[in-house]
C-alpha cells in the first residue's frame, strides 16, 4: 500500500502556483519577464493539468505553476491538481496561490491518491512530487481517507490466489487489531449451526471455507452497520461465466473491500459511532456439491429463494448478513456490493448507483458526494417490479428472467431482508477501467468518502 502522505513543513519547499485560465492574465502581470518568456516558450495557457517548473538561479527549479483550467473543464473531471502533480519534478511543494479554499481538501486528497502504487508483485515507480498540506486542511483527516482508499484498492487488486475468504478474514483481523476493534468469525459448518444457510450454500463448493466476518468498534453514538459482499472469486457456479466475463472476478469482493476501507476512515477519524462491519466471505466455485439451478434455499429470515441462476450469488450471501444486521435494529444499515452488470450498463463505471428511501440520508449523501468529488446516482426501489422477483413456487427468485431492471430487482431482493427505512444499498463497480487523475487503472473505492461525511454528520447530532 505505498502511499506518500503529506510532507512535513520545510523551508526548502518550492512554491506551487495554481492558475486558472480566467486568472492567467492577472497572474502573469506579477511575474518577471524571464518567467513569462519561459512560460510562453513551453506553451503554458493555464489549461487543466498543465504543469511547468519555474527556473531559478543556476537552473534549479524555484517553484512551479500548474493549470487549473476553466470552470467548464473542471466540471468534466475530478482531482484537478492530481492531474498536474504526476508531471512535476521531484521536490516538496507548498501551495502558494490560486487554489480555492473550498477545494483545498479534495485537491490535497487527490494529490495523495495520485501517489498510490500497487506493489505486492512488482516494484512501481513512485510519484516524485510531495505536498505539504495546504493551509486550512486537516492533514490527519485527509490522510485517514487516503489510507482507507489505499486499503480498498489493495484488497481489490490482489488476485484470488492471495485473496480468498481466509485472506479477507486476515485483512479484517489486521484492521481490527490496528484500531482495537472486536472481531468474530463464523465459518464452514458452523454457518449452518448458527443459521446462515445461504452463505454456507454459496461457498460450500470451494476449497477455502465460507465464513461470516463480524467486526465491532465504538461504544457510543449512532449504530451504523456496514455489510459488504465478499465473493472473493465468482466463476458463476454451475451457470459458468464465459472466460471474458470471469477475467475481472477477483474484484467481486469489492463491496467488502469498500466497507473495510470505509471502516478504517471512520475509526481513524475517531467518529463517535457504534460501528459494525459484516462480510460474508465466500468463493462461488464449481464442484460436485455446488448449489444448482432450480434449488430452493431457505434463508436466515425464513424466506425461501428459488435459484434460477447460480451466478446471482451475491444477493444470497448478503441476504443472510442483512437479516443478521437487522436483528440488532441499528440506526442505519448500508450494503455495498459489486452486484449487477445492469448497474454498469445504466451508469457506467464512474458513478456509484444507490438505493435508499430515507429522505434525510439521501439529502446528506448527495451533498457530501458533490463536496467530496465522489459521485453517486440515486436509483429507485420501484415497487411495481416486486412481482418480478416472486417466482410462484418460492418467496423469491434470485435471477428474474427477461433481463429488465436487473439492478433494481437485485436491490428489491435485498430490501426484503431489511425491515427499516434507514437502509441504503450501493451497487458499485469497484474498478477503474483506465488511468484517470488520482485513480490509476485497477481497484477503486466508490461512495466511501461521501458516506464518511454523511456518517460524520449523523454522529454530530
Amino acid at each position: 500500500m505505498p502511499l506518500p502522505l503529506f510532507a512535513a513543513p520545510t523551508e526548502t519547499a518550492l512554491p506551487l502556483h495554481v492558475v486558472d485560465q480566467p486568472g492567467l492574465a492577472a497572474w502573469r502581470e506579477t511575474q518577471p519577464d524571464a518567467i513569462l518568456a519561459w512560460l510562453d516558450g513551453l506553451g503554458f495557457t493555464g489549461a487543466l493539468g498543465q504543469a511547468v517548473p519555474l527556473p531559478g538561479d543556476g537552473g534549479a527549479p524555484c517553484g512551479a505553476v500548474v493549470g487549473y483550467g476553466s470552470r467548464e473543464a473542471r466540471g468534466r473531471a475530478r482531482f484537478h491538481l492530481a492531474a498536474a502533480a504526476a508531471k512535476l519534478p521531484k521536490a516538496t511543494y507548498k501551495i502558494a496561490s490560486g487554489l480555492p479554499q473550498d477545494q483545498a481538501e479534495v485537491e490535497a486528497l487527490g494529490w495523495l491518491l495520485a501517489g498510490y502504487r500497487f506493489e505486492r508483485y512488482k516494484t512501481q515507480t513512485p510519484m516524485p512530487a510531495t505536498l505539504i498540506a495546504p493551509d486550512g486542511v486537516d492533514a490527519n483527516a485527509v490522510a485517514a481517507i487516503a489510507t482507507g482508499e489505499a486499503l480498498t484498492r489493495d484488497l481489490i487488486n490482489t488476485p484470488a490466489s492471495d485473496m480468498g475468504p481466509d485472506d479477507l478474514e486476515q485483512a479484517a483481523r489486521d484492521l481490527a487489531a490496528r484500531h482495537s476493534a472486536k472481531i468474530a468469525v463464523t465459518m464452514a459448518d458452523a454457518l449452518l449451526a448458527e443459521n446462515f444457510p445461504m452463505i454456507h450454500t454459496v461457498g460450500r463448493a470451494a476449497n477455502r471455507a465460507p465464513r461470516l466476518i463480524d467486526m465491532r468498534w465504538g461504544d457510543a453514538g449512532p449504530r451504523i452497520t456496514l455489510v459488504g459482499k465478499g465473493v472473493c472469486f465468482d466463476t458463476g457456479g454451475l451457470n459458468l461465466k464465459p472466460g471474458a466475463s470471469m477475467g475481472l472476478m477477483k474484484k467481486d469482493m469489492g463491496g467488502a473491500a469498500a466497507v473495510l476501507g470505509l471502516a478504517h476512515m471512520i475509526m481513524a477519524s475517531g467518529l463517535p459511532v457504534q460501528l459494525r462491519v459484516l462480510i460474508p466471505a465466500v468463493e462461488n466455485a464449481v464442484s460436485g456439491n455446488a448449489f444448482r439451478p432450480g434449488d430452493i434455499l431457505t434463508s436466515r429470515k425464513g424466506l425461501t429463494v428459488e435459484i434460477n441462476n447460480t451466478d446471482a450469488e451475491g444477493r444470497l450471501v448478503l441476504a443472510d448478513a442483512l437479516t443478521f444486521a437487522q436483528e440488532e435494529d441499528p440506526d442505519l444499515i448500508i450494503s455495498m456490493a459489486t452486484l449487477t452488470g445492469a448497474a454498469r450498463v445504466a451508469v457506467g463505471p464512474d458513478l456509484a448507483p444507490y438505493y435508499c428511501d430515507d429522505a434525510t440520508f439521501v439529502t446528506r449523501l448527495e451533498t457530501a458526494a458533490t463536496q467530496q468529488a465522489d459521485p453517486v446516482w440515486r436509483m429507485p426501489f420501484h415497487a411495481p417490479y416486486e412481482t418480478m422477483i416472486e417466482p410462484g413456487i418460492a418467496d423469491l427468485d434470485n435471477a428474474p428472467k427477461g433481463g429488465f431492471a436487473g439492478s433494481i430487482t437485485a436491490a428489491l431482493f435485498l430490501r426484503r431482508f431489511v425491515d427499516q427505512t434507514a437502509y441504503a444499498h450501493f451497487d458499485i463497480y469497484g474498478w477503474q477501467p483506465s488511468d484517470a487523475p488520482a485513480r490509476p487503472k485497477g481497484g477503486v473505492g466508490q461512495a466511501t468518502r461521501a458516506l464518511l461525511k454523511t456518517i460524520a454528520e449523523m454522529s454530530a447530532q
